[in-house]
């Protein structure tokens, strides 16, 4: 396969995501790539409230990635000075307020609505639907990209128990890479290989399978065939939709 060959494959690739409403998977991209709309439902600020925020900044990572326009929006009125905050300490990209989709849009072709599972949000359109987070308290202590990590290591429809095991194995995992990314970088580049980096896609575009994408990241950190060229550039593209800043400590190894 050619670079040319591969480019329009990649470019075909559509990201499917199943629609809480029906069960059934529909394509989160409109099929004449015109831009789609992503609406956060948060009900409140909480921690099941960031993962929402999560879930919606993911989908617009992997639209983007796939060469589709989005629009981001946060629908809430209540405390949204705390959801900001929240979401920008998790890496989470600005919305803009919810109430500007009102005065008309931007003509989208697609409209995408995350929503709390069982929450009392229920828009009109495609619906992704999150599962609570359960935790003793918000986290307070420790790095924020943890308890990013520690969000994304479950599917979204699938709730998560907030430990604090959980947020140190979180936090050692981010430590490893991050080291092994800045190690890695010293050595010659070399290129994803086609069949990982088919893996990745393959996860990310099946309904926001992010743990498939850390599972194909665990693979590529000990696989004995990988250079260390490719392992750097396989987490350098992988983090564009993870967004948990692995390549922080570039130039920090002698």
């Amino acid at each position: 396969m050619t670079a040319d060959d591969r480019a329009g494959a990649y470019a075909r690739s559509v990201l499917r995501i199943i629609d809480a409403r029906t069960g059934k998977p529909v394509d989160a991209a409109p099929a004449r790539r015109g831009l789609t709309r992503i609406e956060a439902h948060t009900e409140g600020f909480d921690v099941t409230a960031l993962r929402v925020l999560l879930v919606a900044d993911l989908l617009v990572r992997a639209l983007e990635l796939g060469g589709t326009p989005v629009w981001a929006l946060l629908d809430e009125e209540r405390q949204q000075a705390e959801l900001r905050a929240g979401a920008a300490a998790l890496g989470i990209r600005p919305f803009e307020d919810g109430r500007d989709a009102a005065s008309g849009g931007l003509g989208e072709a697609q409209v995408i609505h995350v929503v709390r599972e069982g929450g009392d949000a229920e828009p009109d359109g495609v619906r992704v639907a999150v599962a609570p987070v359960h935790s003793e308290a918000p986290p307070q202590e420790g790095e924020p990209a943890a308890l990013r990590l520690a969000l994304l290591s479950r599917r979204r429809d699938v709730p998560v128990r907030l430990y604090a095991a959980a947020l140190a194995e979180a936090q050692d995992t981010l430590a490893r890479w991050r080291r092994a990314v800045a190690g890695w970088a010293q050595r010659p580049s070399r290129p994803i290989p086609d069949e990982v980096r088919t893996e990745l896609r393959t996860a990310w575009e099946d309904d926001l399978d992010v743990p498939g994408v850390l599972g194909v990241l665990r693979w590529v950190e000990t696989a004995p065939e990988l250079s260390d060229g490719a392992r750097f550039e396989t987490y350098a593209y992988a983090d564009r939709l993870l967004g948990l800043d692995l390549a922080r400590d570039l130039g920090s190894q002698a």
